[in-house]
């Protein structure tokens, strides 16, 4: 990255780096570095650095600031209240807004081929870049400022916006809350299917269908059916399509709506 691109970068995040090639790694994708690597002559010896370390380093400096913030905000707070607010605070969901709130794609150093295929946009590349930027943080200033800076722009904002304390804990995961549910009731899994996969490599698009048995599993009772950038994205959203199901039942117990599946 250039001095000016540095420059800018310190200011979003409102930290000088005393060693500014931390920061440059953070946002460098394995497809860049590989790309310089094959261009390096074998004497040169040293392998261009990616992000993927410190992306894992990232991860946990996040997990621990998360969890002890929620500790500290939530004393009264069951320890399955806080696990579902941490889920959801570093979650790939809340993170890629976090991330394309800051502009961070603007910064990515990329390989020819994810550049052309849309790295700069993608989720996993704008998630893996922002946990690599907080273990910058913290190797170069420690861990407070690396909790200033997260504590800032991942939980607090996200927390004032949901309002767990008067609101409740909402449900972040509903594939976990569906097979919660599922053994509470007595009632077999639910089961999910990849139905259909289209679209280039770079930009598919996962149609994936949850089908809930009858208890005696005799036959289907009811399907959610779903697409998603990502098969994780449309189980989620096929999962929650269930459990309104099953929410419906709970509150209409004399009418019983009948099975249905989302067209096709």
């Amino acid at each position: 990255m250039k001095a000016k691109e540095i420059a800018a970068l310190e200011g979003l995040l409102g930290y000088h780096f005393q060693r500014p090639e931390l920061l440059d790694q953070a946002l460098t994708h394995s497809s860049q570095a590989r790309e310089l690597e094959a261009q390096q002559s074998p004497k040169d010896g040293l392998r261009p650095g990616d992000n993927e370390q410190l992306e894992f380093l990232g991860d946990a400096v996040l997990a621990l600031v998360t969890g002890e913030e929620l500790f500290r905000r939530f004393p009264a707070f069951q320890e399955g209240q806080l696990s579902k607010l941490r889920a959801h605070l570093v979650s790939e969901r809340h993170l890629v807004q976090v991330a394309q709130g800051l502009g961070l794609g603007t910064y990515l150093r990329l390989g020819r081929g994810e550049e052309k295929s849309g790295g700069r946009g993608k989720t996993a590349l704008l998630v893996d870049a922002l946990e690599a930027v907080f273990a910058a943080l913290y190797l170069d200033g420690g861990l407070e400022i690396a909790r200033r800076f997260i504590l800032q722009t991942v939980v607090a904002p996200e927390l004032a916006r949901m309002n767990p304390e008067s609101a409740g804990v909402p449900v972040m995961d509903f594939k976990s809350a569906l097979q919660e549910t599922l053994q509470a009731t007595g009632r077999p899994q639910a089961s999910y299917v990849l139905v259909k996969e289209a679209g280039p490599e770079h930009s598919k698009t996962f149609t994936v269908e949850v089908r809930l048995s009858s208890a005696a599993q005799a036959k289907v009772e009811f399907t959610g059916r779903a697409e998603g950038s990502t098969k994780k994205k449309a189980e989620q959203d096929a999962a929650r399509q269930v459990l309104q199901y099953l929410d419906s039942l709970t509150s209409n117990p004399e009418e019983k709506p009948a099975p249905k599946s989302p067209a096709r």
